[in-house]
């Protein structure tokens, strides 16, 4: 018989069924039917070539594009529209170019708070502080103009925001793809040390071009050849 660890270890937290999307315009698939389950505690690296299917499936995960075919589900249940913001908080997708708003990295960090859905939440200097730390970022980074931040800072940013609401699963798309080497351990850093405060309730998906990251981050490998997901 399984405890009641393991039990909460193999519990499926995001999963698509049959998730598929189809450019109507161009009569093109752009990801074929897909089955994708991810649980608790998983650490999944997605590969595949540019424009391979890998951008589309986390969109299509995150219901930022409607799906042409198949359903996606949390925790066991449907998304149906009315719970998709909560969704999205829980389930946090962070895209390639990250989005800032005007305003200093504190700013950009306390946003998340200011929206309805995540009244709930409560933004924690703390916790951003300490995340800054880790990614080493002296405390004078929160007075930063978020249009001064590179590419680079501004991935950063978008993941420590991220963070700050403490998701169940994380959906990466190159979350490092603009930065150098020790950043990048930073960032390998972060993600890992969130993944650790609860290993039986977390688990990320994280696209990289980088097979020497990929075995580094993942316990898992999937590719996306010509949006089809094989393992």
């Amino acid at each position: 018989m399984k405890g009641p660890q393991n039990a909460r270890a193999e519990a499926v937290l995001l999963e698509a069924r049959q998730l598929g999307r189809v450019d109507l315009q161009r009569q093109a698939t752009l990801l074929k039917p897909t089955d994708l389950s991810l649980h608790a505690g998983e650490r999944i690296a997605l590969t595949g070539a540019s424009g391979s299917g890998k951008s589309v499936l986390l969109r299509a995960l995150t219901l930022l594009d409607a799906p042409s075919s198949g359903e996606v589900l949390w925790l066991g249940e449907p998304v149906t529209p009315p719970l998709i913001p909560h969704f999205r908080s829980r389930a946090c997708y962070l895209t390639q170019r990250a989005a800032l708003v005007e305003g200093s990295v504190l700013d950009n960090l306390r946003l998340p708070f200011t929206l309805k859905h995540n009244r709930q939440y409560r933004f924690d200097a703390a916790t951003a502080a300490r995340c800054l730390d880790l990614a080493g970022k002296p405390r004078g980074f929160l007075d930063k103009a978020g249009i001064d931040l590179s590419g680079g800072e501004a991935q950063l940013v978008a993941l420590v925001r991220a963070l700050l609401l403490a998701p169940q699963v994380l959906l990466l798309d190159e979350p490092t793809s603009a930065l150098d080497p020790q950043s990048v351990a930073a960032v390998e850093a972060l993600v890992m040390n969130w993944l650790g405060e609860s290993p039986n309730a977390r688990a990320f998906l994280w696209i990289t071009h980088d097979p020497e990251q990929a075995r580094r981050i993942s316990t898992r490998t999937l590719t996306m050849h010509q949006g089809a997901l094989s393992t």
